[in-house]
């Protein structure tokens, strides 16, 4: 079949659309047309410029460490990371390449931070588009293009249907990678806290990924340290216990004990999980294809491998279920 598809915003979650996107080619599939916001437009563009290999070869040899050295923090700009290096290395493996010429069409979403709009980005540079879709609100920071301040996409339009409708294709697919269903993939994980500790160590004695003061002053901010704590597990280390464990509290049963950064995430969740249900509604796809946001936290760039399966298995229960479907209805008729 030839398949549109809209990719969802979610951090590392979007790691899973690497493992649709195989079990799509697996089956013979082709992709005829991509829209991605946040992940969902930087796998996309990978896709669409027909580097996706490349780039999830690089994806999963990254450690914790790694992925803190790319997201580049920063006590200065308007986000705790900034994010250039990772870009950089998206750069290195699709070239100097626009949207324009990409044998797929495509589009990345992202959110005017001035107007209040959603912008659709279906030409220029393809590494200037990805950039301004991932500015996670807060977390990442924003990216001025062509006079505009560009955040992440998933703000207003974390599911975007819309881009694909025109395109001729025999399926629709939405891919959301904030699904509530904790048991979906089989395979959740909980939520870690960082150890205090651990984090002070690492930055007494990794100079080269801040300069000291630089980084005292980053950990001496809630939402930094916060932020900061998604990477305190060291790769050797055994896990911390996890930040959102029950409360043990009288008349706190229940009541998941959730950081400042957890609160922000949490929050962010709940809005795009509303904004996609509106965006369903007006643009239903033939198949959802949903994974839950316990698959991972946003910042767990580190375990590709592991998300890129449980986004391959999803898939390939969605399909399975699609194509009983199909010979059931056309019996019907």
């Amino acid at each position: 079949m030839r398949v549109a598809l809209a990719l969802g915003s979610g951090g590392a979650r979007g790691y899973a659309h690497i493992g649709v996107l195989n079990e799509l080619t697996e089956r013979g599939h082709e992709v005829v047309g991509i829209a991605g916001s946040s992940m969902g437009a930087l796998v996309g563009g990978l896709q669409a410029a027909g580097k996706l290999d490349e780039y999830t070869a690089w994806a999963s040899s990254l450690t914790q460490r790694a992925v803190l050295r790319l997201l580049d923090p920063s006590i200065t700009s308007a986000g705790v990371l900034r994010a250039e290096k990772i870009l950089d290395a998206v750069r290195a493996i699709v070239g100097d390449v626009t949207i324009e010429e990409l044998p797929i069409p495509y589009t990345a979403v992202a959110t005017d931070l001035i107007t209040g709009k959603s912008v659709w980005m279906q030409r220029g540079p393809l590494d200037d588009a990805i950039r301004a879709s991932i500015a996670i609100p807060g977390v990442i920071t924003p990216y001025v293009l062509d006079g505009r301040l560009l955040a992440d996409g998933g703000i207003l339009d974390p599911l975007p249907m819309a881009p694909i409708a025109a395109v001729a294709a025999d399926m629709t697919i939405a891919v959301s990678i904030s699904g509530d269903d904790p048991e979906a993939s089989g395979r959740g994980r909980e939520s870690r806290a960082p150890s205090t500790d651990w984090l002070n160590r690492m930055w007494r004695s990794s100079s080269s990924l801040l300069d000291t003061k630089a980084a005292r002053s980053l950990l001496d901010t809630p939402t930094g340290r916060a932020v900061l704590g998604r990477f305190a597990a060291g790769d050797d280390e055994p896990l911390p216990e996890p930040d959102d464990k029950v409360t043990e509290e009288p008349g706190n049963a229940g009541i998941p004990k959730l950081g400042a950064f957890e609160v922000m995430n949490r929050v962010i969740d709940i809005a795009q999980a509303a904004l996609a249900r509106h965006t369903l509604a007006a643009y239903p796809p033939d198949l959802l294809i949903e994974v839950p946001r316990t698959v991972c936290r946003s910042l767990d760039f580190h375990r590709a491998t592991e998300v890129i399966e449980i986004g391959q298995e999803l898939a390939s229960a969605a399909l399975d279920t699609l194509e009983q479907k199909v010979p059931e209805t056309a019996s019907d008729t």
